[in-house]
């Protein structure tokens, strides 16, 4: 009894292991959002999206966040990059260019130009969905989208941001960083986006 009982505990012990040890990418579900507004539309679904290795996820520090990231640091940053999924409601979060025009105004650029004339804006379909990205460098003075006090300005920073837009409302992704961390994250930020899926 006692031999059988240690190795079932050898067995499980071992497919836990194999378990931890999995590099599965993370599925980040939206089910949990705030109420829609009285008067919009409820669609039932909720928005997937599958998180790359190397992303630490974080435990969202508001209701608005649906999930948050830190993007460990490129070799020679102090600092890692964070990246934030927004959801505030259907018909909520303003417009696609009200967040790219103050997205952009939270970079200034470091020739004096306006960062308007610095920033990348592309609109692409991902899985049927209408997505909208940014790509602008500068030095970073912004707070969080829910209205958080804006940081300290921060040079050679760069932001990635976009909005998906899906059948219960706009979801709001923002990646901001040290340049050269963003940069070593582009590829898997982009990769993120395009795992995004709408499921009812």
């Amino acid at each position: 009894m006692t031999r059988f009982s240690i190795k079932t505990l050898l067995v499980l012990l071992a497919v836990t292991l194999s378990s931890a040890c999995s590099n599965a990418p993370t599925v980040v579900s939206t089910n949990s959002q705030p109420p829609a507004q009285p008067g919009s539309q409820g669609a039932q679904g909720d928005l997937r999206l599958k998180a790359p290795d190397g992303w630490v996820s974080e435990r969202p520090t508001s209701s608005m966040r649906v999930s948050q990231y830190q993007l460990p640091a490129a070799e020679g940053d102090a600092e890692a990059a964070s990246l934030v999924v927004y959801y505030f409601g259907a018909g909520q979060g303003g417009s696609v260019d009200a967040n790219l025009e103050r997205w952009i105004s939270q970079m200034q650029s470091p020739d004096g130009r306006p960062s308007k004339d610095n920033a990348k804006t592309e609109t692409t379909t991902v899985n049927g969905l209408k997505v909208t990205l940014l790509d602008v460098t500068g030095a970073y003075s912004g707070g969080d989208m829910a209205g958080g006090s804006a940081a300290q300005t921060k040079p050679d920073f760069r932001m990635r941001a976009g909005v998906i837009e899906t059948p219960k409302g706009a979801y709001f992704i923002k990646l901001v960083g040290p340049e050269k961390t963003v940069t070593r994250w582009d590829q898997a930020f982009q990769e993120f986006v395009k795992s995004a899926e709408f499921k009812g």
